[in-house]
């Protein structure tokens, strides 16, 4: 299964393809995708809905991961990126793609085997998990690749059980 994972923002949106097996995942591609600061919020929020479409219709995935979002201090940036967020979510849903939303206590579990795992912790399983010789970077593409590698342990466990009995998937002879 072709799983694209995506951090949202504005500023920078990760986003990380993954192709998943059951237990293995094996890396296709990963990057950001950038808006220049001076321009409007509608501006950006527009190029980000472009650059989407575009990524989906490239990249074709079966399934799209995308981080919860999670308002720690700056309530400002947090609105920001809902709307980013929101415009990713809306690109998925145009372009027929599937989206499955995680915590990042979620995807810390999943890549770390540990929900308070630290960032390094995670970029680290990262790139063990995906055979990288070095720590995918910006830290918003390794976000991304985190989630991808989360989605693609979930969907396609055997303890997926709206899976596991897929009869495409398996001969019930």
């Amino acid at each position: 299964m072709r799983v694209l994972g995506i951090d949202p923002g504005v500023a920078t949106i990760g986003f990380g393809l993954v192709e998943a097996d059951r237990s293995r995942q094996t890396l296709l591609r990963y990057g950001v995708i950038t808006t220049p600061a001076g321009l409007p919020l509608s501006r950006r929020l527009l190029q980000i809905s472009e650059d989407m479409a575009e990524l989906l219709r490239q990249f074709r995935p079966q399934e799209m991961a995308v981080e919860e979002l999670f308002f720690t201090k700056n309530i400002t940036t947090g609105i920001a990126v809902a709307h980013g967020r929101g415009v990713i979510l809306l690109a998925a849903e145009q372009a027929g793609v599937p989206v499955y939303e995680y915590t990042p206590m979620q995807v810390k579990q999943a890549v770390a085997g540990y929900g308070g795992a630290d960032k390094r912790q995670v970029m680290l399983m990262t790139q063990r998990l995906l055979k990288m010789k070095e720590i995918p970077r910006p830290d918003d593409a390794a976000d991304a690749l985190a989630l991808a590698i989360c989605h693609g342990r979930a969907a396609t466990s055997l303890l997926n059980t709206e899976r596991a009995f897929d009869p495409k998937r398996y001969d019930t002879r």
